[in-house]
């Protein structure tokens, strides 16, 4: 009976692809907006995700994500590093500058300012592109992020020191190239130790942006957070508390997710849609083949096994259509577009889901042509 099922649900070619490209599509939509949404969320916290050797971020109280920098002053640093527990703390600044180039033109850049003597923070081995980390000890010395030279220098080729920036007045030699994680703000990034830094930037009384610290190995970072807060008055994060205090911020301070859910939403609608009333035509056309199973003395309940096997079917190529050109999409355009990749990421979880919501999608369509077939007579084949 499975056989006859299929034969019928690929029998009318143009009905048989038009239930797979609504299904297709739907998904298709779904995981690909769901996948930029993922990617402009996971890109907010790209510094968080960058910085390494360090387990937990020190801030202000009044902190709210990572680009929501409120100074501390340097004693601020060693209050930090008299709490017990932790192992040690060094300075980060994290803001931005305006750099003007060599054609007269102005860009506005991600400055970081690692610590000078540790340089905690910085890109590690595998990233450096170009150039070797300790090159920012020189004078003036900036280390600037591929996709920030493709977009300032497009096809040069990288020599170190050939290219200048002039930032708040003062020189920055690049002497280096480093893969970094795309930003939300998509400016380019330097990294610089942070007396550099703090020369790159207008004057302020304070420019402590962070303090990252390390925890001892026998005191867990939650605790050493703990004591942080209850000893400074500073909010301690650790790395992922940090990550997820910054995307609920986006999430609850920005159109971003209803726009994308909208988006998502208005998927599904379209594929329950197409695939219901395809599917429904599909069943009315089939209704003499059915009733001719009924006379032959086939249940209600095969018969319906047959439809949710069609369902199935139609679900499983259409949800492997949908996200293969989802991910067809991301693959290519983060080949194709080298200054600022578009924000794509596709985590088993838009897998799941959307599998999910195509198993709807299919449920839905098939129950709105089950009924037909449940109340069928077997004498309507003898009409």
């Amino acid at each position: 009976m499975n056989w006859v099922a299929l034969k019928m649900l690929t029998g009318d070619k143009a009905k048989y692809f038009g239930i797979v490209f609504g299904v297709g599509f739907a998904a298709l939509l779904m995981a690909q907006q769901s996948s930029i949404f993922c990617g402009l969320m996971r890109n907010t916290t790209s510094q968080i995700r960058d910085v390494q050797g360090a387990d937990l971020w020190v801030m202000d109280r009044n902190v709210q994500f990572v680009d929501d920098v409120k100074p501390l002053s340097e004693n601020d640093l060693y209050r930090v590093r008299g709490v017990p527990g932790v192992k040690w703390a060094v300075r980060l600044y994290k803001g931005q500058g305006r750099a003007r180039l060599a054609d007269g033109n102005f860009q506005q850049m991600l400055i970081l300012g690692l610590d000078n003597a540790t340089l905690v923070g910085a890109p590690g081995p595998a990233r450096i592109v170009h150039g070797n980390i300790e090159d920012l000890r020189q004078p003036d010395a900036v280390f600037i992020d591929e996709f920030g030279w493709r977009y300032l220098f497009k096809d040069e080729p990288f020599v170190p020191g050939r290219k200048t920036l002039e930032l708040n007045d003062k020189r920055a030699v690049i002497v280096g190239m480093c893969k970094c994680s795309p930003t939300f703000q998509t400016f380019p990034i330097l990294y610089c130790t942070y007396s550099q830094a703090v020369q790159f930037i207008p004057q302020e009384r304070k420019t402590l942006s962070f303090v990252l610290a390390k925890a001892d190995p026998d005191v867990p970072p939650a605790e050493v957070c703990r004591r942080i807060d209850v000893q400074t008055g500073f909010k301690a994060l650790t790395d992922d508390e940090f990550f997820w205090t910054t995307i609920r911020y986006y999430l609850q301070r920005t159109g971003i997710p209803i726009n994308f859910g909208i988006t998502v939403a208005l998927g599904f609608f379209v594929g329950c849609a197409i695939a219901g009333q395809t599917f429904y035509l599909f069943t009315i056309e089939n209704l003499k083949q059915f009733g001719a199973l009924k006379a032959m003395g086939v249940g209600n309940l095969r018969l319906v096994r047959m439809i949710m096997l069609q369902a199935l079917v139609v679900g499983v190529i259409g949800y492997g259509i949908g996200v293969g050109g989802a991910a067809l999409f991301g693959y290519v355009f983060e080949r194709v577009v080298k200054s600022a990749p578009p924000a794509f990421y596709f985590p088993w979880q838009i897998l799941v889901v959307t599998g999910g919501a195509v198993v709807v999608i299919v449920t839905l369509a098939a129950l709105v042509s089950m009924r037909r077939v449940l109340v069928l007579e077997a004498g309507v084949v003898f009409r």
